[in-house]
């Protein structure tokens, strides 16, 4: 009986001391994920910050970047950081798979942060319930498409393009581009959004002042029954009667990511004028437009930029287009999570704005970013969670136009949209 016992004690102690060494073991391999450092099966860590953006079919740029925050921090399913998802393409009828796909990411206990690039209607109220869920995720909204109140209540920092100073700086830009007429095309879902709306109206105010004559277009919402394709078949068969109707030295502007590809090949084709995209980068219409291959330029922004200037210059656009040397949604997109990262780890302010400027500029070497802090219209207040970004535009056979060095008249930039002409 003794040496049974003894026989009994023995395993026991085996036992105890081989679940102490799986357990330090396991207390070892999460230590070392949070150092984000890349192991034999790659980077490792013990948190998760989640992307949502939409697919190619609208527009690539975020999703591309959060492709490549994938490269980088590893994806969460292989022990990794990053959670990606993408919303429906007709987002604006399928809303609720917009929100359920946000709010799901909140179910991961080691969710610390949620990027949502572009944010379309829908984001907003799976904020307020990933909010109800766990009050200590932060949330970021990227290119937000709702209610500007709404979307700054719901998140903890708003970024968008600084669609204020751009109402200004792109007509001033068309003009020293040679236009003396100025296209704008949108339709009314676009232009129900408040810095759109505000932006178009300030364009028509500067073009007056500047002595552009300002024209609307309207053209269908790809989220319409017609979809993208029969929108982008209506700017493809419209651009050769508007450059006829209103001549090549006019600058044609879209709201709409995928009316883009359709509008640059038909300005190239008409030798009419275009200053930037609605949301600019390299890869915003053009390589489609005009059969770029940029598989062996992938991520090499200043090799992109200069493989789409070669072929734009061929094609005749020399010095009447333009676009961002470095994409909008690309680098908002990882640089958000630069961002995260360093304020999870007590580095950065999430709404400073040299912080935001920074963490994008790791992506855009070169780029001169500014920023700046929406004015709410009513209140004159600054929002500090809803931060305004742009570049220089970058004109193709010419290179930086100097728009970063335009100092926008105080009145554009107090402007409510009632205010503006044209309402």
């Amino acid at each position: 009986m003794k040496t049974k016992s003894k026989r009994i004690v023995s395993i026991l102690i085996i036992l105890a001391m081989t679940f102490t060494l799986a357990a330090c073991g396991k207390a070892d391999n999460k230590s070392n994920a949070g150092n984000n450092t890349a192991a034999d099966d790659g980077p490792k860590s013990d948190y998760h910050i989640g992307i949502v953006t939409g697919t190619v079919a609208q527009g690539e740029d975020e999703l591309r970047g959060a492709e490549a925050a994938m490269e980088k921090f590893g994806s969460a399913d292989e022990g990794g950081m990053i959670v990606h998802d993408t919303y429906p393409d007709n987002f604006m009828a399928e809303q609720e798979t917009t929100i359920s796909k946000i709010v799901a990411m909140a179910d991961d206990p080691d969710m610390k942060a949620i990027i949502v690039n572009q944010s379309v209607p829908g984001t907003s109220a799976a904020f307020d319930q990933v909010r109800a869920k766990n009050p200590d995720i932060l949330l970021l909204a990227l290119t937000p498409q709702e209610d500007t109140t709404m979307v700054e209540e719901s998140s903890d920092l708003a970024l968008d393009v600084d669609n204020i100073s751009r109402g200004y700086r792109i007509i001033e830009a068309a003009k020293e581009m040679g236009a003396t007429k100025f296209v704008h095309i949108s339709f009314p879902r676009h232009m129900s959004i408040e810095l759109l709306a505000l932006r178009r109206n300030i364009m028509k105010e500067a073009a007056d002042e500047l002595g552009i004559e300002f024209i609307d277009e309207t053209a269908p919402d790809p989220t319409s029954d017609v979809g993208i394709p029969g929108a982008q078949q209506y700017i493809a068969e419209k651009i050769p009667t508007w450059i006829e109707k209103y001549g090549k030295d006019t600058a044609f502007f879209c709201t709409n990511d995928a009316h883009t590809e359709p509008l640059l090949r038909g300005i190239a084709s008409g030798g009419a004028i275009f200053v930037e995209q609605d949301l600019p980068s390299p890869i915003m219409g053009y390589p489609g437009a005009f059969s770029v291959d940029l598989s062996g330029e992938a991520g090499d922004w200043p090799a992109i930029n200069k493989k789409v200037e070669d072929v734009v210059v061929e094609k005749g656009g020399s010095g009447r287009m333009g676009t961002w040397a470095y994409s909008l949604g690309y680098s908002t997109t990882i640089g958000a999570v630069d961002l995260v990262i360093d304020v999870l780890d007590g580095k950065k302010e999430l709404t400073n704005i040299d912080d935001i400027k920074s963490a994008i500029g790791n992506y855009t070497e070169g780029a001169n970013w500014m920023g700046s802090y929406y004015v709410d219209r009513a209140s004159g207040e600054e929002m500090t969670n809803h931060v305004l970004v742009s570049q220089d535009t970058y004109v193709y056979g010419k290179g930086y136009l100097g728009m970063d060095k335009v100092e926008v008249p105080e009145k554009y930039l107090q402007m409510n949209v009632d205010e503006a002409q044209g309402k």
